[in-house]
C-alpha cells in the first residue's frame, strides 16, 4: 500500500519545495496522532523531523512544533523550520523551545540516520523511567526491545548543549531511549519507523506498570527475548517499518479530521 501522505498539490499554492512540503504534511499528521493516543504533556515535547538534502542542499536543518501550540492546533503550514542551533530559517512567527532543540539537534547532529526524533512523558513512560531497574523483560512487547534500549541519566532540564555529546554517547545505535527520572524517547530514519519505536516502548511501560500494581512478574527468559528482538519486524526496513501502521492512523485521522494539511 503507497503512503497515506501524498506531497503533491499544496507544495505549489504555498510556495515551498515538494519534499518539504511532504515532510511537514507527514509530520503534522504525526502531532496530530500523538494528540488522539492521549501523548501530549499540554504545549511541551517534540517530534523532529530532518528535511532532505533534495531541500537543504546538505544543511542539518528540522521541522518542529511551533511552542505555545497544543499539538492538536499543529498544521503543516505552522511547523518551524530551524537549524542546529535553533536559528527559525523560515521567518515563522512562532518561538521554538529550547528544551526542544537542544536534545534534538544533538541527535539529529550526533547520529546520522536519526531523520526523526520523539520524546514524550506518558505516565507509564515516565513511571518506568523512574525505576531503578527500568523496563525489564516481562511481557512481550519489552522481549522485542531486547538489547534496543539505551538509557541516559538525569541531568536536569534539558536546555544545556553540553548535554547533548553525553546523550549521543548513552544511545549509541540503540533507538529505543528511556531518559531516566524523565520519559521516553526514540529516533529513526523514517518518521514511521520512529512511531513503532516508540509506541512499542510505551506499550512495553504500560503493560510493565499494570503488571507490577498486581504482584511480582514473570520473566523472560533471555534467549526468548533475544529470539523475539530478532523476528520482530515492525522495525526492520525491509518490512516497512511501521509505515503500513502509521498510514492506517492517517487514514483514521482523515476520517475526522484533515485541517492538519493546511
Amino acid at each position: 500500500m503507497s503512503t497515506a501522505i501524498e506531497p503533491a498539490g499544496a507544495s505549489t499554492r504555498t510556495g515551498i519545495h515538494p519534499d518539504e512540503w511532504h515532510a511537514r504534511v507527514q509530520l503534522a499528521a504525526c502531532y496530530r496522532i500523538f494528540d488522539k493516543l492521549g501523548w501530549t504533556e499540554m504545549i511541551y515535547n517534540h517530534i523532529t523531523l530532518r528535511l532532505p538534502e533534495s531541500v537543504t542542499g546538505g544543511e542539518r536543518q528540522f521541522l518542529i512544533n511551533p511552542f505555545g501550540l497544543h499539538y492538536s492546533e499543529v498544521t503543516a503550514s505552522n511547523l518551524v523550520k530551524i537549524d542546529a542551533q535553533g536559528r527559525i530559517l523560515d521567518g515563522s512567527k512562532y518561538p521554538v523551545n529550547p528544551a526542544g532543540f537542544t536534545v534534538h539537534a544533538a541527535i539529529h547532529e550526533g547520529i546520522p540516520d536519526a531523520h526523526c526524533v520523539m520524546h514524550t512523558h506518558t505516565t507509564a513512560g515516565v513511571a518506568v523511567a523512574c525505576l531503578e531497574g527500568g523496563l525489564q523483560q516481562t511481557n512481550f512487547y519489552s522481549a522485542q526491545l531486547y538489547e534496543r534500549i539505551a538509557y541516559h541519566d538525569f541531568e536536569g532540564i534539558t536546555i544545556h548543549a553540553d548535554e547533548g555529546p553525553r546523550l549521543v554517547a548513552n544511545i549509541r545505535n540503540r533507538q529505543a531511549v528511556i531518559l531516566r527520572n524523565h520519559g521516553l524517547l526514540a529516533w529513526g530514519s523514517t518518521l514511521a519507523q520512529t512511531f513503532a519505536v516508540l509506541w512499542t516502548l510505551n506499550r512495553a511501560c504500560e503493560i510493565q506498570v499494570a503488571t507490577f500494581s498486581m504482584g511480582p512478574a514473570l520473566r523472560i527468559p533471555e534467549a526468548i527475548a533475544q529470539g523475539c528482538s530478532r523476528d520482530s519486524l515492525q522495525f526492520d526496513a525491509r518490512h516497512g517499518a511501521g509505515q503500513d501502521v502509521f498510514d492506517a492512523l492517517v487514514r483514521q485521522l482523515d476520517r475526522v479530521d484533515t485541517g492538519y494539511k493546511e
